[in-house]
């Protein structure tokens, strides 16, 4: 799958919170203004890209994701850790530890997840509804 622009990641979280919706539906969800032309420009494109689906419903289309929020996560993720690590997931993570100041409390929820790793339920990626 193609991959997102900034401007195109954001219409597709509005969509992962919250769908099927029409195109006003959308805007009046975005966190910045966004004129109609564009954002029907930016769905054209996600469609192209296979990101969106729409049906149609009396004289309106109503979007929504091809695939959830985790799965675009880990395309991403993985493209991260191809281009920057060698493909190594493990490099990527240690590589954004190194390169954040961490506090105490980030630190601790580290761990935590390190000793839930095996546990579905606990874990979520941003973006991705409980």
């Amino acid at each position: 799958m193609a991959r997102l622009t900034p401007g195109e990641l954001e219409v597709m979280q509005v969509l992962w919170k919250e769908s099927p919706l029409k195109p006003a539906e959308i805007e009046a969800r975005l966190p910045r203004p966004i004129g109609n032309a564009a954002l029907r420009s930016v769905l054209r494109v996600l469609l192209n890209k296979g990101h969106v689906k729409r049906a149609k419903q009396g004289k309106a289309y109503f979007y929504r994701p091809t695939q959830p929020a985790h799965s675009s996560f880990r395309q991403m993720a993985q493209k991260l850790a191809d281009v920057f690590f060698g493909g190594s997931s493990l490099d990527l993570i240690a590589g954004l530890i190194k390169s954040e100041k961490l506090s105490d409390e980030d630190i601790r929820k580290l761990q935590d997840i390190v000793r839930t790793r095996n546990d579905p339920a606990e874990a979520h990626p941003p973006g991705e509804k409980s």
